[in-house]
């Protein structure tokens, strides 16, 4: 028991303890709680680009892979039929349409175990020239400005709400908080019926 102060009247009085004064400066917890929350940084989104690339390395092995093939077998023997690169583009030659249908199948077929896809490559239709069939082929780098407008429509009408994505030049920065929404706009796109080889690379 805490000790009293004894009067000259004889009555013993205790001291009033004092209320313990709060710290200046000091908060409630609610309004404390606010505070931190405000002071905690805001969730950054997390990204990924949307590209088209192809590896030219490993289409040019594709190309050499077709030309030593089509050299060496018996049925393209007298056809004139060749393969080889033309600038940038693939030119294949033989003294028939099917022949020379038949050498771009080699082709493929090698870019296919190259791991090019075929959606990498657009052909054009045999063209006759006096005594030979042409076909010219091109590898397609980068996104079109009319598929990377695709691509934004069916992630903006079919994809997570929390999901944007912006056109830069070739390619498209895809952004949300949820990493699952940014998954299963990667699920939608694989599964959607496009004419363009796509790859989700520089995850942030």
């Amino acid at each position: 028991m805490r000790a009293g102060t004894l009067t000259r009247s004889g009555v013993v009085r205790f001291p009033i303890l004092a209320r313990m004064a709060r710290p200046s400066g000091a908060t409630s917890h609610a309004g404390g709680d606010r505070q931190a929350s405000a002071r905690l940084p805001r969730m950054a989104d997390s990204s990924f680009d949307i590209v088209s690339k192809v590896d030219h390395q490993e289409a040019d092995n594709a190309l050499n892979q077709a030309r030593k093939e089509v050299e060496q077998r018996y049925d393209f023997k007298g056809t004139g039929a060749s393969i080889e690169w033309s600038g940038d583009a693939i030119l294949i030659k033989a003294n028939t349409e099917e022949r020379a249908k038949a050498v771009l199948d080699v082709f493929q077929t090698k870019l296919i175990k190259r791991g090019i896809s075929l959606k990498s490559l657009e052909t054009g239709e045999p063209v006759a020239g006096g005594k030979e069939y042409r076909i010219t082929s091109t590898l397609k780098d980068g996104i079109s400005q009319e598929n990377a407008k695709k691509i934004g429509k069916i992630i903006r009408d079919e994809g997570p709400k929390s999901v944007k994505s912006q056109i830069q030049g070739d390619e498209l920065r895809v952004q949300s908080k949820s990493r699952d929404d940014l998954q299963e706009v990667q699920r939608l796109l694989k599964a959607a019926d496009l004419d363009v080889d796509l790859q989700f690379v520089n995850y942030r």
